[in-house]
């Protein structure tokens, strides 16, 4: 790609995968961090991404989280310019599309697909800054190449290959079956054209003994004229956040513990999931619920982040659950609720300007003396605060310092000054303003900020709180290092990929 007289400067390599949930995004960030110990300056880049799971860069602008975690990895700050169309699903069919980190509309996918064109540019410039700025840019498509519905109009697997000259490393998931199967008809159902971009092959989620999977190997290779730069082990003991919620299925009903029990109320459009797994690394055990029969006793209830709260307000309801999660609260088990989950806990949701729904006002759940109001402009920051309140909760935490992001339509407006936060700075500076609303004897919570639970204090104070409640014993655990985790990931895909032949393909280009 060329990009106002300048020659490319950065050495691409692009993942692309036979499906969605294949480990795109995880081999993405593995390549990011070898780049990284290699000596090299990497960026990752997403051209378009269909996520609610979203970050706020210093910028002030949404990016997929998945992006963000892969800058991380390569140890350099999240840009809007990593993930320059953003996709938020919501709830009638149309999607809120985020360019360059700005909510801009909600439309159909029809209407989407023709402003292509326009996000085509908007894509070349975002990557036109990395290429010209990093030395090498992993590139990540979406979906599969080969979906043939969208072949004419996509810009985010061989079309940006083509726009970056990149070659393409395209990833099977043997854990789902049929990853041979999938690797050829891929290829198949690709032009000539888009095929000479693919250079190899890697097989990923494998368990078991690689001897077995060698005459399948070599038959690929032999069909297709491509190598197999290598087979990844399937893994559970590293410690990435992941993009796909396809993986809260196999969290729903998790075996019992000697520690905390916690709920997480699994909502249709549940957004930011990931805010909540630093809880599981301190030792609770954390169960994703779609049924009121589900809730048990747990020692927490926690509501999520969600891009359609008056629609999943309207699930909670429908399915008994709202009714539940009341009777727990008021019988003394803790609730929080982060950004959406905040606004459920409220006595009222208004929606004057019909941002989000037909309703003008629905009731909330109550637990919380708040009003929220939707308005259309969005709130998207990273933020520094303190805890102000001193009771329940956030017993003996007074004083602490927290660090997170705010990403969210409309205000709640606290009644009699029980906000238990307060925000203190910006990216653009030192403001000062309340966050969240706590009722009087400290057992419901909301707040509008995202990864609240990564600072260590709150979550130890908070998750120790619960503990002496149930009579257990204190602990105090380091948490997770994030560098050592990218680590460890880096070390198991260099020790099962051939890197001397990804270098190769990398300097070789198309």
């Amino acid at each position: 790609m060329v990009v106002k007289g300048k020659k490319q400067a950065a050495k691409t390599i692009m993942i692309q995968g036979t499906s969605s949930n294949v480990g795109k995004s995880v081999i993405v960030a593995a390549l990011c961090r070898i780049f990284k110990q290699d000596g090299l300056k990497v960026a990752p880049f997403k051209a378009q991404n269909m996520a609610l799971n979203a970050f706020v860069t210093s910028e002030g602008g949404e990016i997929g989280r998945a992006q963000a975690v892969q800058a991380e990895a390569a140890g350099i700050p999240a840009s809007i310019h990593m993930n320059p169309v953003l996709i938020k699903p919501e709830a009638d069919s149309h999607s809120q599309i985020v360019v360059h980190g700005k909510a801009t509309e909600s439309i159909s996918a029809a209407d989407y697909y023709k402003r292509a064109p326009l996000l085509l540019e908007k894509i070349r410039e975002s990557f036109g800054r990395l290429s010209s700025a990093y030395d090498v840019i992993v590139i990540e498509g979406a979906g599969s190449p080969a979906e043939i519905n969208l072949k004419e109009r996509e810009i985010v697997n061989m079309r940006m290959a083509r726009e970056a000259s990149s070659p393409v490393l395209l990833v099977g998931d043997i854990d789902r079956g049929g990853v041979f199967a999938s690797l050829v008809g891929t290829l198949e159902l690709l032009t000539e054209d888009e095929c000479r971009y693919v250079k190899s092959f890697i097989i990923n989620k494998f368990r078991g003994d690689i001897s077995l999977l060698q005459p399948a190997i070599d038959f690929l290779e032999e069909r297709t004229g491509r190598p197999v730069l290598g087979t990844i082990p399937y893994f559970r003991d590293i410690s990435i956040a992941q993009e796909d919620s396809v993986f809260l299925d196999e969290m729903g009903q998790r075996p019992p513990t000697d520690d905390l029990d916690i709920v997480v109320v699994r909502l249709p459009r549940i957004a930011n999931y990931d805010d909540f797994d630093p809880l599981e690394e301190d030792g609770a055990r954390l169960r994703y619920i779609t049924k009121a029969a589900e809730l048990g006793n747990p020692d927490l209830i926690i509501l999520p982040g969600t891009k359609s709260t008056f629609a999943d307000l309207e699930f909670l309801n429908q399915c008994g659950l709202s009714e539940r999660i009341t009777q727990k609260a008021e019988g003394g088990t803790p609730v929080i609720g982060v950004c959406g989950g905040y606004q459920m806990l409220s006595r009222s949701i208004n929606d004057p300007e019909r941002v989000e729904s037909e309703s003008e006002s629905v009731p909330g759940l109550g637990l919380l003396p708040a009003v929220t109001t939707y308005a259309r402009q969005k709130a998207t920051s990273q933020v520094k605060g303190r805890i102000t309140a001193d009771r329940g909760l956030l017993s003996g935490m007074a004083g602490q310092e927290l660090i997170g992001y705010e990403i969210h339509m409309g205000q709640t407006q606290t009644e009699g000054g029980l906000s238990p936060f307060r925000i203190y700075q910006t990216p653009e500076g030192a403001v000062d303003y309340d966050d969240g609303t706590m009722n009087a004897s400290g057992t419901v919570l909301g707040t509008y900020m995202h990864g609240i639970f990564n600072n260590s204090g709150f979550r130890q104070g908070l998750l120790n709180w619960l503990r002496r409640r149930r009579g257990l014993e204190e602990s105090w655990g380091a948490g997770i290092d994030k560098e050592k985790e990218y680590n460890r990931l880096a070390d198991l895909v260099r020790r099962n990929l051939d890197m001397k032949r990804l270098y190769e393909i990398m300097e070789s280009g198309v």
